[in-house]
């Protein structure tokens, strides 16, 4: 029998039992062995439709879309079926390929150590190639830690300084983002205004805001201008200023912010890409990472110091690398999606861009309908591109030249959303892992 009899014959007994799972993978299974990928996709979509958890259609999905070069498909499905332990081999290979591929080289990494670890026999050239590198011992007696980093080291670096800041901006310096400034008021701002009144129902003032969406929409300006609005101290954390190569250290700064944020309430603690702090501690068995989460973890509850008055403050383009254990009452349970500014809020967004800039009058509306999808920072880019066209003829004449429409729009059309990429990404999560509901503002944004 040829595989075109195999196929027919399949499909005949498919049309007699339309619910026959088994039956309907292995048709879609030997339209994926021969090339033919649409055909094969709708087949396990089927099955999905019968069964949202079927592993196998998960797996060939997750194979089309490899072969596609649907790379961010590829990873989310590889991490739904590692977070419920029922990732295949082969499905962990593209997962890790896809990471690759994507430039995301540690998280590539730990599920390369997966597959090892289950199979030390395994072989793949270009995982092989990309992530098979030595680990630097530091507990190995060949490396002179004086001669490293100079005479006298004792592994303990000098102490980091947080600076604390009285942000010198508010709500109204602010493009837009309406609805985002109304939950924090409602959610942040109200409670701390009258703090007593919290005090007397036994309501903590403070707690944990996180904010996810694409780059460039104004998460950490949003985040120093609410502390600008309630006149409270603000301290910006990068990861750099918390891990540490040297065991305990990264723990014991992170301790030293909450600290510092305490003494001096009311404050906003920021941490910008709070993912790279928190990420899923599944994925670091083993791992120094889980010990600064878990100290992460603590510092929120207040389990050992008092947190009132202090808001924290999470912001992250990529919130499905972040830990669930964040996302418990007490942690960060307000979770804001902040979407690229809508048309209103582009137009305020020129405008304080704008703002002293030698300009025509506007129109602003016609600008608009070339910067669909375009977040505050693509606009910004807009701006500049403009503004560096123009600098051409006015170093010739010698004079400025004012920034027009037409400049605006030619700009606009040179330049590309920097939004899309985040968006294909966020749309698969919102497809196949949202069973939390977290990404429905997303969907609904979508659509």
């Amino acid at each position: 029998m040829n595989y075109n009899q195999e196929i027919e014959s399949l499909k005949e007994a498919i049309e007699k039992s339309p619910d026959n799972l088994p039956l309907r993978t292995m048709l879609a299974n030997k339209y994926l062995h021969f090339g033919r990928l649409e055909e094969s996709e709708t087949e396990f979509q089927i099955v999905l439709n019968y069964d949202s958890n079927h592993v196998k259609a998960k797996e060939g999905l997750g194979e089309i879309y490899f072969r596609r070069g649907k790379y961010s498909a590829v990873i989310v499905i590889c991490e739904e079926l590692i977070a419920r332990n029922m990732a295949s081999e082969r499905i962990m290979t593209l997962g890790a390929k896809a990471l690759v591929r994507e430039n995301s080289i540690d998280q590539a990494q730990d599920i390369y150590e997966k597959i090892l670890n289950a199979n030390p026999d395994f072989e793949d050239k270009e995982l092989d190639e990309n992530l098979r590198m030595p680990a630097f011992p530091l507990d190995n007696d060949d490396y002179d830690l004086d001669e490293m980093f100079g005479d006298g080291y004792d592994g303990i670096p000098e102490d980091k300084d947080f600076f604390l800041e009285k942000p010198d901006i508010s709500f109204k310096d602010v493009g837009g983002m309406d609805r985002l400034k109304q939950e924090i008021d409602l959610k942040i701002i109200k409670p701390l205004e009258h703090a007593d009144l919290y005090a007397a129902y036994g309501k903590k003032v403070g707690g944990g805001l996180l904010m996810y969406g694409p780059p460039g929409c104004g998460k950490t300006y949003i985040a120093k201008a609410t502390a600008g609005e309630i006149n409270a101290n603000f301290i910006s954390v990068g990861i750099s200023q918390i891990l540490d190569m040297w065991h305990g250290r990264s723990e014991k700064n992170m301790n030293y912010i909450f600290e510092v944020a305490r003494r001096n309430t009311p404050c906003v603690l920021f941490f910008d890409e709070v993912d790279a702090l928190g990420a899923s501690r599944s994925d670091m068995k083993g791992s120094s990472g889980r010990h600064v989460i878990n100290q992460f973890l603590s510092e929120l509850d207040g389990a050992d110091a008092n947190n009132d008055g202090i808001l924290v403050i999470g912001a992250t383009n990529a919130p499905w690398h972040l830990d669930a254990a964040f996302r418990r009452p007490g942690r960060f349970d307000r979770i804001i999606f902040v979407p690229p500014p809508d048309d209103l809020s582009k137009q305020k967004i020129l405008e304080i861009i704008l703002q002293n800039k030698p300009k025509e009058s506007i129109d602003f509306k016609k600008v608009i309908e070339y910067t669909k999808g375009f977040s505050g920072a693509d606009l910004n880019a807009v701006v500049d591109i403009a503004i560096e066209q123009i600098l051409i003829g006015a170093m010739k004449s010698g004079f400025p030249t004012p920034i027009t429409t037409q400049d605006l729009i030619t700009a606009a059309k040179k330049h590309h959303a920097s939004t899309r990429d985040w968006f294909n990404t966020a749309k698969n999560y919102a497809l196949f892992a949202n069973e939390s509901g977290l990404y429905d503002e997303v969907l609904k944004y979508i659509k």
